[in-house]
């Protein structure tokens, strides 16, 4: 138990920073009115979800504390659920109801769309 509770913190640590720095550095180069790097971590986390759900499956040699991790800990301190709600909610209080609008329907459907090429990219290797 506290192994795996060990490595989920390391895991969210190495996320959180992965995300503040590729956030940070995003924002140096597109200038769009949406958080776009909010939306790609959200992405490229799905991604990695979905691919190590299928892979982690049937693989019970797997040390599951590094199962634990790569999904809780990395994947989860990765992804920004938590902050896409408080922008989304920014947005709305801001009256920008359309962006809001947009930038959760796209959140919501290319990360499910993420993570089902995740499962299919797993399946095939």
């Amino acid at each position: 138990m506290t192994t795996t509770i060990f490595s989920i913190f390391l895991g969210g640590g190495l996320g959180a920073v992965s995300r503040y720095l590729i956030c940070l550095n995003l924002a140096r180069f597109v200038h769009i009115n949406l958080p776009f790097g909010t939306f790609l971590v959200n992405i490229i986390g799905s991604l990695i979800i979905g691919f190590l759900y299928v892979f982690f499956i049937d693989r019970t040699d797997i040390n599951p504390a590094l199962k634990f991790a790569l999904t809780a800990g990395f994947c989860g301190g990765l992804t920004t659920f938590s902050t896409f709600s408080l922008e989304l909610f920014e947005m709305v209080k801001n009256c920008q109801f359309l962006h809001a609008f947009v930038y959760a329907l796209l959140s919501v459907v290319v990360c499910f769309i993420a993570v089902m090429i995740g499962v299919y990219v797993a399946k095939i290797i």
